[in-house]
């Protein structure tokens, strides 16, 4: 009778154990536990040719006209328009696009005059400036052997970072700009709760890795936020000659 006991709790034990083994079936965790498969992401054609804009771009200039710009005071560009490539020309004031953008991604091509003056000196030679929503500038500059202050070089924050290396090209070559812009955010009241952030890619090299900005650019004095919601791209006159072409932008 004990050794019929003692075979009862057996089968007892391995009956609970097998109802417990099964109960834990639905947790059980299988490579199919971490697949996400909704929502797929959106399908774009990209660029057969690095540099050239994908599928779901809005193309800013194309070389052929000006019809995405505007001068800063409302009126056409003035800038001159000349082998698929538009250059500054000195007092015609700085342009910008008729839309207004949020967060992106931003291509530019961009080019120094490729006869440099020697009394052309550090913020003297080949300066220009891309304006993130006219209000933050991705400094451009001809720093090819051209020193100057450290955050007001090629690919910096004008005033505020500091690029990681300089990868400027020689004066008269053809340099690009992929930019990552994040917008601050702002609550009801108008306060700042989220800063701008911005990624910039330097002719291929990684320059500002996701820094976050301070605030508008300013030549003199610190910067501080105002609540706005979207911006367009501004292009600076700074009296350089300095070319840009192959620019395009993808809302993010």
């Amino acid at each position: 009778m004990q050794k019929a006991n003692h075979v009862f709790v057996a089968l007892a034990l391995l009956g609970a154990g097998t109802l417990a083994q099964a109960q834990d079936q639905p947790n059980k965790k299988t490579p199919e536990s971490s697949e996400i498969w909704e929502p797929q992401p959106r399908i774009i054609t990209a660029a057969e040719k690095v540099g050239d804009a994908p599928s779901d771009a809005t193309v800013l200039f194309d070389g052929k006209s000006f019809d995405n710009w505007v001068c800063i005071d409302g009126t056409a560009p003035k800038w001159t328009l000349k082998d698929g490539a538009m250059t500054v020309v000195a007092g015609a004031k700085d342009i910008k696009t008729k839309k207004e953008f949020g967060d992106f991604q931003l291509h530019v091509e961009w080019r120094s005059p490729a006869e440099v003056d020697p009394k052309q000196v550090s913020q003297g030679r080949g300066n220009s400036g891309i304006f993130l929503q006219e209000r933050y500038e991705v400094q451009v500059l001809d720093n090819y052997n051209n020193k100057t202050y450290a955050n007001g070089q090629a690919s910096s924050i004008y005033k505020q970072h500091i690029p990681l290396v300089n990868a400027c090209r020689k004066p008269g070559e053809w340099q690009v700009y992929d930019i990552f812009f994040t917008a601050p955010r702002f609550n009801a009241e108008g306060r700042i709760i989220s800063q701008a952030y911005v990624t910039v890619v330097h002719n291929g090299v990684l320059t500002l890795n996701h820094v976050a900005i301070w605030g508008p650019t300013e030549y003199i004095g610190l910067p501080v936020y105002k609540a706005y919601e979207k911006g367009p791209i501004r292009l600076q006159d700074h009296g350089n000659a300095v070319s840009y072409r192959n620019i395009w932008i993808r809302d993010l």
